[in-house]
């Protein structure tokens, strides 16, 4: 018997005087994506080194994490003001998960690394 949470998202698992919060902070991150990298187990998402941008993408994460257990996060902040990376990744069938519901939402180039 597995103990590894289906690959589905369950938005009660965030609290709903959160949730609207939530969605907010990921439209302004999803939006905020300028370049998308398809790697082996996921995707890599280019977002602007922006302090504020930054915090929302760290909510973001904190909340997505309880309705979509499965993801795992990545968040490169490198030196320098150079661009943020946010990795979704997981087992397997996230990958392809992210390449049906996410990716064909975003406005952004694939850069395909694998």
């Amino acid at each position: 018997m597995s103990n590894k949470p289906p690959i589905a998202c369950d938005l009660s698992s965030i609290k709903d005087n959160q949730r609207d919060q939530h969605r907010q902070n990921a439209e302004a991150v999803f939006e905020a994506i300028s370049e998308i990298r398809e790697i082996e187990d996921g995707f890599a998402f280019k977002l602007p080194a922006e302090t504020e941008l930054i915090q929302t993408v760290s909510s973001f994460v904190a909340r997505e994490r309880l309705c979509c257990p499965f993801f795992d996060f990545t968040l490169t902040i490198p030196s320098n003001h150079q661009p943020v990376w946010l990795a979704l990744t997981g087992r397997e069938g996230v990958k392809p998960y992210l390449k049906e519901t996410l990716v064909p939402k975003l406005d952004a180039p694939i850069e395909n690394l694998t």
